[in-house]
């Protein structure tokens, strides 16, 4: 296992990406290459969740794919810092592909909560113009070919986790034009790459119906997606599992807990 700390800078911040890349072995095929999938934990854009951080990039290794932690900015720093550092690290794990058997054709950006939002939306800016001029990457570089979007902030409209985009917008928040450049079910288009989505019906904090209107706005732009909703679970769910689990019991959901299993099957389908 290569574990090793990439520093992630841009012109005014400096994220951290860990690396959980499995070495290849004459017994197991040298000129094997893996799909990566680079995780973005949540915290409401206020801070960064542990339990949704190691623990899945562990699982995630064990299912045969490499994994990568982005411990990207948070509040104070405000949009499109984090954008910035999510693109810069795809591009990173793009061109590094050959060094650490990576299949290029597979970079997977996986989000919590607010790392979700993260993760759509590299998803739908990945190829518009004011992302290229501010990190002077080409599109190509910046594409994730897959995404996976667990109980995701989407909307900043009626059913806005409004800490999210208070931390993400800062003093911008109160800005309608700009709260609804960062609504990403209004920013799909055609080009978004295809999506794994699950959420609890029970989700108080983030509603249900953030990921139902992406899918919604997917299905609506001929995006690709696969869409679980669990009846029962609350918020920050991580795993679901006893490996993230916060000590209490109450993230342990044993049918939430098949999402990992779900999504590994999903992102080895061609």
């Amino acid at each position: 296992m290569i574990v090793k700390t990439v520093p992630i800078c841009t012109s005014q911040t400096q994220a951290v990406l860990t690396t959980y890349f499995q070495e290849n072995s004459p017994e197991m095929g040298m000129d094997r290459v893996r799909p990566v999938v680079l995780i973005c934990p949540g915290g409401g854009y206020g801070f960064l969740s542990d339990r949704e951080a190691e623990p899945v990039a562990l699982r995630m290794c064990g299912m045969g794919f490499h994994a990568c932690v982005l411990r990207y900015s948070i509040a104070p720093a405000t949009f499109p810092s984090a954008l910035w550092e999510v693109a810069a690290s795809v591009a990173w794990l793009r061109e590094h592909a050959g060094e650490y058997h990576i299949d290029p054709e597979k970079i997977v950006v996986c989000g919590f909560s607010a790392g979700a939002h993260l993760a759509g939306s590299i998803g739908v800016f990945w190829n518009r113009e004011f992302l290229s001029g501010l990190t002077g990457l080409s599109a190509a570089q910046m594409r994730p070919d897959r995404l996976i979007l667990c109980y995701p902030v989407v909307t900043s409209g009626k059913y806005a986790h409004m800490g999210s985009f208070e931390n993400l917008l800062g003093k911008d928040c109160t800005d309608e034009e700009k709260r609804a450049f960062v609504s990403l079910e209004r920013q799909v288009t055609p080009d978004m790459p295809k999506t794994f989505l699950w959420h609890t019906f029970a989700d108080r904090d983030v509603p249900v119906e953030n990921s139902l209107l992406m899918a919604e706005a997917m299905r609506r732009a001929g995006v690709p997606f696969e869409l679980h909703i669990f009846p029962d679970g609350a918020h920050g769910l991580s795993l679901a599992d006893e490996q993230s689990d916060n000590g209490t019991g109450e993230q342990i959901v044993p049918e939430c807990a098949v999402w990992p299993a779900l999504a590994a099957d999903w992102i080895k389908r061609d």
